[in-house]
């Protein structure tokens, strides 16, 4: 069996770099005495699972799919001992444990581990952690549930039951092996054959009637729903029917309580959901399908994954659940939005937001599909933001500037696409070729940072682009349709109480305003979380330089950090055309 090399992340959680990814922030690089220290070991290792009929090899932790729940309490330090068998939390001060591969570490080299500490101190609610290393987080993730602190509570009646909800791609290959050779071939990458809730895939699919999940509940009983979207590359709905849900948190972090019959939910985004069992006793499909945003026609997966929500008690039992007709059709784009644009911060006296007012960075940057040239006139497929489509370093980022070596990285990732036309108009320029770079932006500590993100139509390729950032939660104060306007958009921005969040889609034809202080020094990952487009290209690096004094710098490194090898970014680097298969650009 071929060996893996593996990154985790936190916080999200991500990293086998990438193992663990995670978003939380760590205050202190010694632990404190007041500290409630957890310990996990993952085991990373092959497990066969079948599903819609085929039983297939992958990569798992702990020999479960998805994988372990992480529970603390706000304020708690977890110590991760991963071990490769097989092959977001905003880490304040330690990227070390950030986790994404070539970018704060390299893969955990089958045979060997590798020890992730993170601290707690600023979510509450529902993160996730997953592998940040090639497509493997397909299968490698998780859930993270961060209850109030000691004394503390919920900014809500306490609910009487929990429920965590993963909502994960199904592959019927080597997900890994079908994205390289997509790589290699200028292809499209592999579509997912089904959707999974929990692990399965529900009684819409082949072979999966008798082992969809279900979850008992009691009439009367609230219960909070730990919604997480680990999807590959799509955006989803989610619904339960006949019921009515409540949002209260997002990505770690308290919202207005919004009440809806549906979710739209990101890749990388998690949600912490009230719903009251308060219908008739029977069963209710819980259900989840993709939004299409992309103009694809029918190259989507149309499949609705299932779950079951089913009432305890003496009754009748249904032929068979009631489905959620209030989920939204695949391309319903109002539904999409309207959800998206509800979200709200609590922003009050017990749950404040700090929103920069007087901004000292500022960046416009273009989210766009296009090509990439190569010797003898060949073309492949890319994604770039303002133009530059990332390259992985030969070592990380993180190690190469902790230690000042020159070589790996340049800092002149540019503030300004390197031209302005009309971005989201019919008529754009299709054939617009982007460079290979690794180019940082580097932002001095406690920077005021504003980003508007510009969607484009270029390569007619308009569409949702999840952007998340490691190290940091942000406040989206704006988005809107068509170009940015930076005379009349600034002045409808929400400065009162934007959403604190991690990942957040930037409209398709549409642009997104986000704010935040670097106070976090280290090295962060700012990508797109459509796997797709993560692999062509669209994302890069934020390094935000060390405050005045050691309280307020990076933490040393650990004793023991991964060596690094060639990752995906290498088919593309050294990509030989014997075959024929990438495309001649057209000349005329």
């Amino acid at each position: 069996m071929e060996d893996h090399e593996v990154g985790l992340k936190m916080g999200t959680l991500s990293g086998f770099a990438g193992f663990l990814c995670l978003s939380v922030t760590v205050l202190s690089c010694m632990a404190q005495d007041n500290d409630n220290v957890h310990y996990y070991d993952f085991v990373l290792r092959e497990s066969n699972f079948t599903r819609l009929c085929r039983t297939k090899s992958m990569l798992t932790v702990n020999d479960s799919f998805p994988g372990p729940v992480i529970r603390v309490n706000k304020g708690d330090r977890v110590y991760m001992n991963v071990h490769n068998k097989g092959h977001g939390v905003k880490q304040p001060r330690n990227p070390w444990s950030d986790g994404p591969e070539y970018i704060t570490q390299c893969p955990i080299e089958p045979g060997s581990n590798f020890t992730y500490e993170v601290i707690f101190s600023r979510e509450e609610g529902t993160l996730w952690w997953h592998a940040h290393s090639d497509w493997t987080r397909a299968t490698v993730h998780g859930a993270i549930v961060v209850y109030p602190a000691a004394e503390t509570t919920y900014p809500f009646p306490e609910p009487d039951g929990e429920e965590v909800l993963v909502l994960a791609s199904w592959f019927e290959g080597d997900v890994n092996q079908m994205v390289q050779e997509a790589l290699q071939t200028a292809s499209e990458t592999p579509q997912s054959n089904a959707y999974t809730i929990n692990g399965q895939p529900g009684d819409f699919c082949s072979c999966s009637n008798g082992s969809t999940y279900r979850r008992l509940v009691d009439y009367g009983k609230t219960y909070i729903l730990r919604v997480v979207n680990a999807v590959m590359n799509a955006e989803l709905f989610f619904a339960i029917a006949q019921h009515n849900l409540t949002v209260v948190g997002m990505d770690g972090a308290y919202v207005k309580p919004i009440a809806t019959s549906y979710i739209m939910i990101s890749p990388g985004q998690s949600m912490d959901i009230l719903v009251t069992a308060n219908q008739s006793l029977g069963h209710y499909y819980m259900a989840a399908r993709q939004y299409d945003n992309a103009d694809q026609s029918d190259n989507y997966d149309k499949i609705n994954a299932t779950a079951i929500l089913q009432y305890r008690g003496n009754y009748t039992p249904p032929s068979s659940p009631s489905f959620p007709t209030n989920l939204p059709s695949y391309e319903d784009f109002s539904a999409a939005t309207n959800f998206t644009q509800s979200l709200r911060s609590l922003a009050n006296e017990e749950y404040p937001i700090n929103v920069p007012i007087n901004i000292t960075t500022r960046m416009y940057v273009t989210a766009v599909m296009n090509a990439i040239v190569y010797p003898n006139n060949l073309s492949n497929l890319a994604s770039s933001l303002n133009n530059v489509s990332w390259a992985n370093p030969t070592t990380d980022i993180l190690l190469a500037y902790y230690r000042n070596m020159s070589g790996f990285y340049t800092t002149d990732f540019p503030d300004w696409p390197p031209a302005f036309f009309n971005f989201t108009g019919e008529d754009v320029e299709t054939n617009v070729i982007t460079s290979k770079g690794t180019k940082v932006k580097v932002v001095n500590y406690n920077e005021a940072v504003e980003i508007v993100f510009q969607g484009t139509t270029v390569y007619d390729a308009p569409e949702d682009h999840p952007m998340h950032l490691h190290g940091y939660s942000f406040y989206v104060v704006g988005m809107g349709y068509g170009n940015f306007d930076n005379e009349t958009d600034p002045k409808g921005f929400n400065l009162v109480d934007p959403p604190e969040l991690n990942t957040i889609s930037i409209p398709k034809k549409g642009w997104l305003a986000v704010r935040f202080i670097a106070n976090n020094p280290g090295v962060w990952f700012w990508h797109c979380h459509l796997d797709k487009h993560l692999s062509w290209g669209m994302e890069t690096v934020f390094i935000v330089k060390n405050g005045d004094t050691p309280e307020i710098s990076i933490c040393d490194p650990p004793a023991y950090l991964p060596p690094c090898r060639d990752s995906f970014d290498s088919w593309l680097q050294e990509f030989d055309d014997s075959a024929g298969k990438m495309r001649k650009l057209d000349n005329n």
